[in-house]
């Protein structure tokens, strides 16, 4: 072998062992199913670029993960169970491991992220809910109370010694949160079916965790936080909408881990202080990523309604760690409803008319939410299944697929394509669909 051959192969080799310790490995996958839900969790020895997407006839979900593979601990594939029949993986040509989960029902999918803990290092979850929308969280403990109201946590940032951010001309942003907040309750309290708790109604100070813990003690179906921005630049505009950040939320998990044997109260109506440390561990993380997941969704609700009144800061729902969105068990969301730094915006903040449309952009996202997503013991999802919607006309616009617009109003896309007699899912921009949504499905 001449000189160049030699030091050929060994730049391949170089390469190939780089390529090799730079591919992510996963290192074990795992399969459970509760409460109507089933989740898949492929532990990782690093984060990984995905790609899902399903395949019908028959149904498939399809996993691509970019410069991966399969550790031969994980080999051995776990048996289907809930909505998956069996597992099938395969590396393809460029080097992706795709992952197919053979279905035996129509679902819906959500694929995250979670950072390591103290039990479980860096993963990729997906969730699956049978066809008919991702449900928010259930309390395993609570029996069915036929009729109930949606109870909605209302908080108004701030209070008493803790004025928060202060406009241009003196505006608080403790007393702009608490009008709009007292607006929203108010509008909450006018909506059939719903009831809203006031986390404070007076200029003073509520510790943050007794805020989340207010939230739990009135059993809410859904925390929101309302508060007003600032920064030093005065030219910063427009509304946004957090969640907790996965940091945030591991976070916590690890802090009610370590306290688990002396907690009193349960965590999603189950108490840790019996269980062990790894089914405390599961347990925690299935009501925390439900509440995550059901967080986002109402998120990108409230922050479709919040752009429809004036400009968004953030057309998507932010992620941050802020300590009163821990809450493990109910879905939390931190309005900034302004830039009180920004006079033209103090101003609004300042106008009661405009703190109600504040108040009504919020309300619609939390009601489109909840008509989406009734928990099954309210009066709204009662009144939902005796009742048939009217269809619906969608426009479809660049970007729209079947399988997006079947996600966005709760239907099958096989109940879209016999309504409109399509043959196929493809669709053209300015076409007109008729959707039959059937209320309470």
């Amino acid at each position: 072998m001449t000189s160049l051959a030699r030091l050929i192969l060994a730049l391949a080799l170089t390469m190939s062992a780089a390529i090799a310790q730079a591919a992510t490995t996963v290192e074990d996958i795992r399969i459970w199913f509760e409460d109507g839900r089933t989740r898949l969790v492929l532990d990782l020895n690093r984060p990984v670029e995905h790609n899902i997407f399903t395949l019908r006839g028959p149904d498939r979900l399809v996993l691509d993960l970019k410069d991966s593979r399969l550790a031969e601990s994980a080999a051995r594939l776990p048996e289907g169970i809930g909505s998956i029949e069996s597992i099938r993986t395969g590396v393809r040509a460029n080097g992706q491991l795709r992952v197919v989960l053979d279905l035996n029902e129509e679902v819906r999918s959500r694929s995250f992220t979670a950072a390591p803990n103290g039990q479980y290092g860096n993963r990729l979850v997906i969730d699956l809910h049978p066809q008919g929308g991702l449900r928010p969280v259930k309390r395993a403990s609570e029996g069915i109370v036929r009729g109930r109201d949606i109870v909605i946590a209302v908080d108004a940032g701030h209070g008493g010694h803790d004025p928060g951010a202060i406009g241009p001309t003196r505006t608080r942003e403790k007393d702009v949160a608490l009008s709009v907040a007292r607006q929203l309750a108010k509008r909450i309290d006018g909506e059939p079916g719903m009831k809203a708790i006031l986390v404070r109604n007076g200029d003073y100070y509520v510790d943050h965790r007794e805020r989340m813990e207010i939230a739990r003690r009135s059993k809410a179906d859904l925390f929101v936080s309302v508060h007003a921005d600032a920064v030093t630049d005065r030219r910063a505009r427009g509304s946004s909408v957090y969640v907790l950040s996965l940091k945030g939320a591991s976070d916590e998990a690890a802090k009610l881990l370590a306290q688990r044997e002396n907690a009193s109260d349960m965590v999603g109506g189950v108490s840790l202080a019996d269980k062990d440390a790894v089914l405390a561990s599961v347990l925690l993380d299935l009501s925390q990523n439900a509440a995550l997941s059901a967080s986002l969704d109402v998120g990108d609700e409230v922050i479709n309604e919040l752009s429809r009144i004036g400009p968004v800061h953030r057309r998507t729902v932010q992620q941050a760690g802020f300590l009163v969105l821990k809450s493990p068990d109910i879905p939390s969301i931190l309005v900034e409803t302004a830039f009180i730094s920004n006079p033209s915006e103090e101003k609004n903040l300042k106008s009661s008319a405009h703190q109600d449309k504040l108040a009504a952009a919020i309300l619609a996202g939390v009601r489109d939410y909840f008509h989406k997503n009734p928990p099954q013991d309210t009066q709204l999802a009662l009144s939902m299944r005796r009742e048939t919607a009217q269809p619906i006309q969608h426009v479809i616009t660049s970007g729209d697929t079947l399988s997006q617009i079947a996600q966005r109003y709760n239907v099958s896309t096989a109940e879209i394509r016999s309504a409109n007699k399509l043959s196929s899912d493809k669709v053209r921009v300015g076409q007109t669909l008729r959707i039959p949504v059937y209320a309470g499905t």
